[in-house]
C-alpha cells in the first residue's frame, strides 16, 4: 500500500477562479463550508493528510509591477491558512491537515506554541510545512530588507526546528500531576527552561502550554535542494518531492533513505510523497481530450505570460522575465529563491529558447497517469511498485471544486482500494501513527 495527500495549492486563495469553480468565485473561497467539506470528501477517499501551501506578499517582480499578480488572482488573495487546520477537521475524524509555517514569518517559540494548540483543537491531526520562503517580497514584509541566501535559510532553518523541538519537549512526559489537593497541577522539577542561544536565535523557555495529543505535531518539508533534504531528514515526517520519472523518484528516495541513516533515523521515518498532477476523467478517450486540450494551451500567450510570472516568482524576486526575448536561448539563471524548481527549467534546456521552455516545461508532472480511474490507478500501483513507496501528493489547480474533489474521492480512490493499494480505513491513533503505519 501507498500513501495519499491532497495539495491545497492556494491555501485559503482565490486562483484559478475562471472556468473551474462551482459557485460565485469571487466570494465561495472564503465559505468555511469548502473546506469542512473538502476534507470531509478527502477522509472518505482513503486520503492521509491535505498539505497546505501559503506564501505572504503580492508579488510584484514580473513586469516591476503588481498588475498581472492582482488581475489574475495569482497567489494573492490568499488569506491565513492556520485557521483553516481546527476548521478543516471538524467534519472528519482521521484525516490530518498540514499548514505552512515559515521560519522568516514566526518566531521559534510562537510557532511552537500555536503548533502545540493546533494539535490539541484538532485532537491530535496537526502538522507544520517548515519553509524558508522564497522571495524578496516575503522577506520584506517580516523586517528584512532582502531574503537570506538560500543556504543560509537552511541554516537557519535548522536552528528553528532544533529550538521548536526543544520546546515541545519542555513538559516531560509525567509532568502534569493534577492533584487539586496538594495541590500541584505540574510538577515543576518536571517543566524544563531550554536556554537555547545560537546563531540566529535566543530562547528561554519553557513552552506555556502542556503537550498536545502527539507531544510533537507532525512535521514535514518541501525543498528539494540539497539542504532542503538535509532538513528534512534531521526533521521530518513526511516531504514533498518533485515526480518526473519513475527512475528519478527511486533516485530521490534512495538518497533521502541513506540521509536518514546518516542522522541515525530509519527509512521509514519520513515518508516520501511525490507531487503529481494527474488527468482523470471518467474514459481514457475523454482523460485524452483533456490532456490535448491542455497541451494545446501551452501555446497561447496567457499561459507563456503564466509561466514567465511563476518564474519570476521561483527565482526569489531577483529576475523579471518579461524582460527577456522569447526568442532568445533561455538565460542561465537560478537566481536565490527555489532553486531546485529553477533548475527544472534551465538544465538541460541550453539549446532551447525561452518559448521552448516555457511552453514545454512542466514544474508538476503527471508521470503518464492519465485516462480513467482504473486505467490511473494501475498506473499509479505501476510506479510505487519500480519505485518502492511510499505515495504520491496530489494536485489539481481547481482544489476547492467539488466535481474535482469526487472524481478522486468517489472515482480514483474505489479503483485504488479494489487493488489493495490505500488504506480502506484508519486506526483511532494520531496523524503521525497513521502516516507511519506502513
Amino acid at each position: 500500500m501507498f500513501h495519499l495527500g491532497w495539495f491545497l495549492g492556494q491555501g485559503f486563495g482565490i486562483q484559478p477562479w475562471r472556468g473551474v469553480f462551482d459557485g460565485n468565485a469571487a466570494t465561495d473561497w472564503m465559505k468555511p463550508q469548502r473546506y469542512v467539506e473538502m476534507t470531509a470528501a478527502l477522509e472518505r477517499g482513503g486520503f492521509d493528510f491535505v498539505f497546505i501551501e501559503d506564501t505572504a506578499m503580492v508579488e510584484d517582480t514580473y513586469g516591476g509591477s503588481a498588475a498581472w499578480t492582482l488581475a489574475h488572482g495569482e497567489m494573492a488573495p490568499k488569506n491565513d491558512p492556520l485557521p483553516l487546520v481546527p476548521l478543516m477537521t471538524q467534519g472528519s475524524e482521521h484525516i490530518g491537515v498540514i499548514n505552512t509555517m515559515s521560519t522568516i514569518q514566526y518566531q521559534p517559540y510562537t510557532a511552537a506554541r500555536l503548533m502545540v494548540t493546533l494539535d490539541h483543537l484538532t485532537d491530535g491531526r496537526a502538522g507544520i510545512n517548515v519553509v524558508t520562503s522564497v522571495t524578496h517580497r516575503v522577506a520584506q514584509n517580516f523586517g528584512y530588507d532582502e531574503h537570506l541566501p538560500h543556504d543560509e535559510r537552511y541554516a537557519m532553518a535548522g536552528e528553528w526546528m532544533d529550538v521548536v523541538g526543544k520546546l515541545w519537549d519542555s513538559w516531560e512526559p509525567t509532568a502534569i500531576v493534577n492533584d487539586p489537593e496538594t495541590p500541584m497541577y505540574a510538577d515543576a522539577s518536571k517543566v524544563h527552561t531550554i536556554d537555547h542561544r545560537g546563531r540566529y536565535y535566543s530562547v528561554r523557555g519553557p513552552l506555556n502550554t502542556i503537550p498536545g495529543p502527539q507531544r510533537r505535531p507532525v512535521a514535514a518539508q518541501a525543498g528539494n535542494s540539497i539542504p532542503g533534504r538535509e532538513l528534512a531528514a534531521q526533521h521530518a515526517d513526511t516531504m514533498l518531492a518533485m515526480g518526473h520519472t519513475p527512475e528519478q523518484m527511486k533516485a530521490f528516495r534512495e538518497d533521502m533513505h541513506q540521509r536518514l541513516l546518516a542522522h541515525g533515523r530509519k527509512p521509514g521515518d519520513c515518508k516520501i510523497m511525490f507531487l503529481v498532477s494527474p488527468m482523470l476523467a471518467e474514459t481514457d478517450a475523454e482523460a485524452w481530450e483533456r490532456e490535448r486540450a491542455r497541451v494545446a494551451r501551452t501555446t497561447t500567450p496567457e499561459h507563456i505570460e503564466r509561466v514567465l510570472w511563476q518564474l519570476s516568482y521561483i527565482s526569489g524576486g531577483t529576475v523579471d522575465f518579461s524582460t527577456f526575448d522569447l526568442d532568445a536561448p533561455m538565460p542561465d539563471i537560478l537566481g536565490n529563491g527555489e532553486q531546485s524548481s529553477m533548475r527544472k527549467y534551465v538544465e538541460g534546456n541550453e539549446d532551447k529558447t525561452l518559448r521552448e521552455v516555457v511552453t514545454g516545461v512542466r514544474q508538476i508532472g503527471d508521470l503518464g497517469l492519465i485516462g480513467s480511474p482504473d486505467t490511473v490507478a494501475a498506473k499509479m500501483g505501476e510506479i510505487m511498485d519500480e519505485v518502492g513507496g511510499d505515495g504520491f501528493l496530489l494536485y489539481q489547480p481547481s482544489s476547492l471544486n467539488r466535481r474535482t474533489i469526487a472524481e478522486y474521492t468517489d472515482g480514483l480512490s474505489p479503483a485504488l482500494r479494489r487493488r489493495g493499494l490505500i488504506r480502506d480505513g484508519y486506526d483511532n491513533v494520531p496523524f503521525r501513527d497513521n502516516l507511519l503505519a506502513f
